[in-house]
């Protein structure tokens, strides 16, 4: 642990026992959402779900990066994983995407998509405002998710109709704002 970095986290006027719980909250999600989303990838096949598969893929594998960028602040921090990965799970900040009843309708799937995105930008956003100008490294780590949790959003509602986002796929890379994180 980082003992200085809790410290002046605490300082600053953070409470880092709740901040814990909202980081560890939040790598839960990220983790059971790569794993959900694995899932509906798996089950975006004809010609609507192929259309929809490439962009799921890079959501999955950006919440796998987010996890991954999470997991040591959570340490620095003075705080842990759970042992168990069933209490995990079930600290998820966010409910499990699972697959929809009628995994064939694409609208369903894209539904289960675009809310996960949402509680993962509603989660972000409530880190960003407890941190913002008081610890400026998980504030600009929960940012950089925040973005990319942006951009997964817009995807899939552009899917659904809900109007143009200005957004586009990302080619090549992954995680472009997560990435410093992860080196």
């Amino acid at each position: 642990m980082a003992k200085v970095a809790r410290e002046m986290v605490e300082k600053a006027g953070v409470n880092v026992d709740q901040l814990l719980d909202l980081l560890v909250r939040n790598a839960a999600a990220e983790l059971t959402t790569y794993y959900y989303y694995t899932i509906l990838r798996a089950n975006l096949i004809g010609l609507e779900g192929e259309a929809i598969k490439e962009i799921a893929e890079v959501a999955r594998i950006e919440d796998r990066n987010h996890f991954e960028a999470l997991v040591p602040r959570i340490y620095e921090l003075g705080g842990g994983l759970p042992r168990d990965l069933k209490e995990f799970h079930d600290r998820s900040g966010c409910p499990p995407a699972y697959l929809p009843a009628t995994p064939r309708d694409v609208k369903e799937m894209l539904k289960v998509l675009v809310e996960a995105e949402r509680c993962a930008v509603r989660q972000y956003t409530h880190i960003c405002n407890l941190t913002a100008g008081k610890d400026h490294r998980t504030y600009d780590l929960a940012l950089a998710i925040l973005h990319e949790e942006v951009e997964h959003e817009s995807w899939f509602s552009e899917f659904l109709g809900e109007g143009p986002s200005g957004h586009f796929l990302r080619r090549g890379e992954t995680s472009p704002f997560v990435s410093k994180f992860l080196r």
